[in-house]
């Protein structure tokens, strides 16, 4: 009798060892898998955001050479925006449709000439991607996973004025 407790104590011992060898290469997989993911995602939003950086520059030089009425070519970067708002956190959706407001205001005004465009460069004025740039930065680093920040909430932006009106209103 005591021959068959020790094969069934043997047996049970290498069960569990197999069920914790198993364990184990599954939570590795499990985990690689899970980060995988994340940096699929942050390498997304990274793209995302250094194209709303090329198209908000780009739009931002146009708009201080050309007085504009026309929201065409506008498209792109609120597309951009858009997309932002699906995967980034507020305070990133926020900072860009700031800075495409800043946009639209500059092609409101008066053309500037290449002396007054040195002058604003100097002064800083030009800079109206740094609160973009920092809140990318700011989630970049901490890996927030942007899709447990922004589908349970509702998109608000409280009393600022929204970038649409702001569209509408240069036709």
């Amino acid at each position: 009798m005591d021959a068959y407790i020790s094969a069934l104590t043997g047996l049970v011992g290498v069960a569990i060892g197999g069920l914790a060898s198993f364990a184990t290469a599954w939570m590795t997989h499990r985990s690689q898998v899970r980060e995988k993911l994340r940096e699929g995602e942050a390498a997304k939003r990274e793209k995302l955001f250094s194209d709303f950086i090329a198209e908000a520059t780009r739009l931002y030089g146009d708009a201080l050479s050309h007085q504009k009425d026309d929201v065409s070519d506008l498209v792109l970067l609120y597309a951009l925006v858009a997309q932002m708002r699906l995967i980034s956190s507020r305070a990133i959706v926020d900072a860009a449709e700031l800075a495409m407001e800043r946009i639209v205001e500059t092609y409101l005004t008066p053309n500037r000439t290449l002396s007054e465009i040195r002058d604003l460069a100097r002064s800083g004025t030009m800079n109206f991607l740094l609160d973009f740039g920092e809140a990318c930065r700011e989630e970049l680093a901490s890996g927030r996973a942007a899709s447990s920040m922004t589908f349970n909430k509702p998109c608000r932006r409280g009393n600022a004025r929204h970038t649409t009106s702001s569209l509408t209103s240069a036709h």
